[in-house]
């Protein structure tokens, strides 16, 4: 993403994480966790929001997942609904309704299947990955008639590419 690692690269005049996290805190969720790896969120981040570093990032996906899960159940959290920090378009109308719904298994659909943001209640986070790039995926394949599909607006679109940025931009 040239300069800057593609979380901190600006879409719409802030950083590509920024959309993500705002969306999350506009849904109303009594905390909002990010856990940050191979780059330093701090300074693009608002103070109320929780910053998890996961020294082990670059071991996958799911060691990220693990670290909130981890998180989550020190905190007495029941349940946690995963977004990704390179969706800009998934807004808090998204995360409220995965946060609203009360299945053990949910996820966001935006007309085009299963995508994050989901939801996991504490019954599942010892069947989550404990490493690679695969969070809540599997569980999806393991027990498909758990899963509850939202319907949701928005962009399930990621950023990964200098192609996926230049849509946004």
């Amino acid at each position: 993403m040239g300069e800057n690692h593609k979380l901190l690269t600006e879409v719409g005049g802030k950083p590509i994480v920024r959309h993500a996290v705002d969306a999350a805190r506009a849904a109303g969720f009594d905390e909002v966790i990010v856990v940050s790896g191979c780059v330093d969120l701090t300074e693009v981040l608002p103070e109320d929001v929780t910053i998890i570093h996961n020294e082990q990032w670059d071991y996958g996906q799911a060691t990220s997942l693990r670290g909130a899960v981890t998180y989550a159940a020190d905190r007495g959290h029941k349940a946690i609904v995963v977004g990704l920090g390179d969706q800009p378009g998934v807004g808090a109308g998204a995360w409220r309704a995965l946060k609203d719904s009360e299945a053990e298994l949910a996820a966001a659909d935006f007309g085009e299947g299963l995508r994050p943001p989901v939801r996991l209640a504490a019954a599942m986070w010892a069947s989550l990955p404990v490493s690679g790039d695969e969070g809540a995926r599997s569980l999806w394949r393991e027990w498909p008639e758990m899963v509850e599909s939202i319907p949701c607006d928005g962009d399930s679109a990621d950023v990964d590419t200098l192609e996926d940025l230049r849509r946004w931009s």
